[in-house]
C-alpha cells in the first residue's frame, strides 16, 4: 500500500524522528556502509559530518545515499529518505529525492507476497 504525500511534509517527519538517522552509502567494492550521524534539516537539505568511509563513499557515489530512521515505537514506521550527496570539506549535504514511511505489515489480499505498508512523503 502506498499513499503519496509531498516532500514538503518531510520537515514534520524529521521533527518527530530526530536528528540521528543512519546514513547508508555504498563502498567502492559495492558493499553497504551504515553509520548513525547527526544530520541537521534546514528545510531543503540535510547537513552533517561523517567518518572517512562515509565521506569517501558519498563523494564517489553521490546518487547512492540514503538516510534511515528506525521506528520510535513498536510496530511503527521507519523513515527512509533517498537523496543525492555533495561533500564539502568535512560536511556532507544530502538533498532528498524521495522519502517514505515504511513498516512491515500483514500480507494483503490483493498481493499476498507484499508485506509492507508504505506512505510516500
Amino acid at each position: 500500500m502506498s499513499v503519496s504525500v509531498s516532500l514538503g511534509a518531510l520537515g514534520g517527519q524529521v521533527d518527530q524522528f530526530g536528528a540521528w538517522p543512519y546514513v547508508l552509502t555504498v563502498s567502492k567494492d559495492g558493499r553497504p556502509h551504515a553509520v548513525s550521524v547527526e544530520m541537521a534539516w534546514n528545510g531543503s537539505v540535510f547537513q552533517g559530518t561523517g567518518g572517512r568511509g562515509t565521506m569517501a563513499n558519498a563523494a564517489d557515489r553521490p546518487d547512492a545515499v540514503t538516510l534511515l530512521w528506525p521506528p520510535f515505537e513498536p510496530g511503527g514506521y521507519s523513515l527512509i529518505v533517498d537523496g543525492t550527496a555533495v561533500v564539502d570539506g568535512d560536511v556532507v549535504i544530502v538533498t532528498p529525492v524521495t522519502a517514505v514511511l515504511h513498516r512491515t505489515g500483514p500480507p494483503r489480499e490483493d498481493s499476498p507476497s507484499c508485506t509492507s505498508d508504505c506512505i510516500r512523503i
